[in-house]
């Protein structure tokens, strides 16, 4: 790619049934926000997997995505689901393996939401699969019947813990987040730092400090109104920047060989 270039910013993307046809699904709100990084690129839930050294060559980021699906929870040894949670094997498949050889190579990764957990999973942290049923944590769940933007609005604060990410960003020391989920992060993953918590002490938001590249990962959605949030605002750009820097040393590697 060369140096001048646009970066390439992957999205995962869900395996969803629409009608009758198996499709494979991107909100367009993650659309948008990973066309603040750079050009967007959405990325099959195929059954077959990818070939992912060719596809981490081609990208300059990725963002993972939120999903009403839960990761099966054989992933992380955990119980077998509550009945009627949704599963989506396709996505795990891509994943999984995608963020351990993105973080790997030094691709920037931003992770919401599913992506957030799925952070934690690749890496080897567990979950708790109903958050609200434990003792001592908020339910932090959207009100089911309400319009868009009261589930998107404010729900709770979060502290960021100091000398980290947050910090460095210039991210005040509490702000408030939406909070549009069941699961949460239960045991941290080796190599992952805590950014944020919730009140209950549910961690929000977690960096990856010994990482070769990028690495951030929030439980809420930044995504949505990004532009309107200072903070969401924050976070895409510094997510752009890397990937901006990614792309200006692989061009020059390029140009190199």
């Amino acid at each position: 790619m060369s140096a001048n270039a646009v970066p390439l910013i992957g999205i995962s993307a869900c395996r969803q049934q629409v009608g009758k046809n198996s499709s494979h699904t991107v909100g367009d709100k993650y659309v948008e926000a990973a066309g603040f990084a750079g050009l967007p690129l959405i990325l099959p839930a195929r059954d077959g997997g990818s070939d992912t050294p060719g596809l981490l060559a081609r990208l300059d980021g990725i963002l993972f995505t939120g999903s009403p699906s839960n990761i099966e929870p054989h992933h992380y040894n955990g119980a077998p689901s509550a009945e009627g949670t949704r599963h989506d094997r396709a996505r795990d498949r891509l994943t999984l393996p995608l963020l351990q050889a993105a973080i790997a190579a030094g691709v920037p990764v931003f992770c919401i939401c599913r992506g957030f957990q799925e952070l934690n999973v690749a890496l080897g942290g567990t979950l708790h699969q109903r958050v609200q049923a434990l003792p001592g944590y908020l339910d932090h769940r959207e009100p089911e019947d309400a319009p868009l933007e009261v589930q998107y609005g404010p729900r709770h604060p979060v502290g960021i813990e100091p000398g980290g990410l947050f910090e460095r960003l210039g991210l005040a020391a509490q702000f408030e987040v939406n909070s549009l989920h069941s699961q949460g992060i239960d045991r941290l993953a080796p190599g992952l730092r805590v950014e944020a918590r919730a009140p209950d002490g549910l961690i929000e938001a977690v960096s990856m400090p010994d990482a070769p590249g990028f690495v951030l990962g929030v439980q809420w959605h930044p995504e949505w109104r990004f532009a309107e949030n200072p903070v969401s605002l924050r976070l895409f750009q510094a997510f752009r920047e890397a990937c901006i820097a990614h792309a200006a040393r692989e061009g020059v590697r390029h140009k190199a060989c």
